[in-house]
């Protein structure tokens, strides 16, 4: 999972490819992926650089899964950060949904630049519904270490849209707002455009001076 819901936004969104394996173990599977730039709900994680990422994941047929993913990143002092998630998902009459929990962990740089927040860590509960192509979602802040956060200090609701415009190339729409304490409140918005693992995107926000920006991904999905 790539950063789960949000994390794995359809801004986000990769082709899958698939692979055999004797050793193959049920319900285990990887990701890994490169990318210009590296942004998270309209927010450059990189400091406009390039990033690597990668994770496992296992989902059991009940419906419960939970993983790991990494990135590198140039953000308050930290260079790469460490998502784990835990979550339930499914489908009811036709309304698919997925609920669970993710911590965002940033290792933190032999050296912290003068100024820089030396508790970057945090954790939220979020939940999405599908409706065919439309996905609406809720992350709402559940812990951190940060002195004098608390549960629902902030909020990040999105939609996304997804649609086939030619065969094998999607298009994807995206909007989301962050509400609260906790971070820089604003809107951001993006679309992308993914063939074959491949996506070139385009983001703007107006959360901590962000302007219009672009990345282009290649990603790979694999069985275990």
């Amino acid at each position: 999972m790539k950063k789960t819901l949000l994390v794995a936004s359809i801004l986000g969104a990769v082709s899958t490819m698939a692979s055999t394996s004797a050793m193959a173990v049920e319900g285990l599977s990887a990701n890994a992926a490169v990318t210009s730039n590296y942004y998270w709900r309209g927010m450059t994680q990189t400091d406009d650089g390039a990033a690597v990422s990668g994770g496992i994941d296992y989902a059991d047929e009940s419906g419960f899964y939970a993983g790991v993913w990494t990135s590198n990143v140039v953000y308050g002092g930290a260079a790469s950060e460490v998502d784990l998630y835990v979550g339930f998902s499914g489908e009811m009459e036709g309304i698919a949904y997925d609920v669970g929990y993710v911590y965002f962990n940033y290792p933190r740089k032999s050296a912290i630049p003068a100024g820089a927040a030396t508790d970057l860590d945090f954790g939220e509960i979020y939940a999405s519904v599908s409706f065919d192509a439309l996905t609406l979602g809720i992350a709402v802040l559940a812990n951190a270490e940060t002195s004098g956060a608390s549960f629902g200090d902030s909020t990040y609701i999105s939609a996304d849209y997804a649609l086939e415009v030619a065969e094998g190339i999607e298009a994807a729409f995206h909007i989301g707002s962050y509400d609260g304490d906790f971070a820089a409140e604003g809107i951001d918005v993006g679309a992308s455009i993914s063939k074959d693992g491949f996506t070139l995107g385009v983001v703007e926000s107006d959360r901590d001076g962000e302007s219009l920006g672009f990345y282009v991904s290649y990603a790979v999905d694999f069985d275990l």
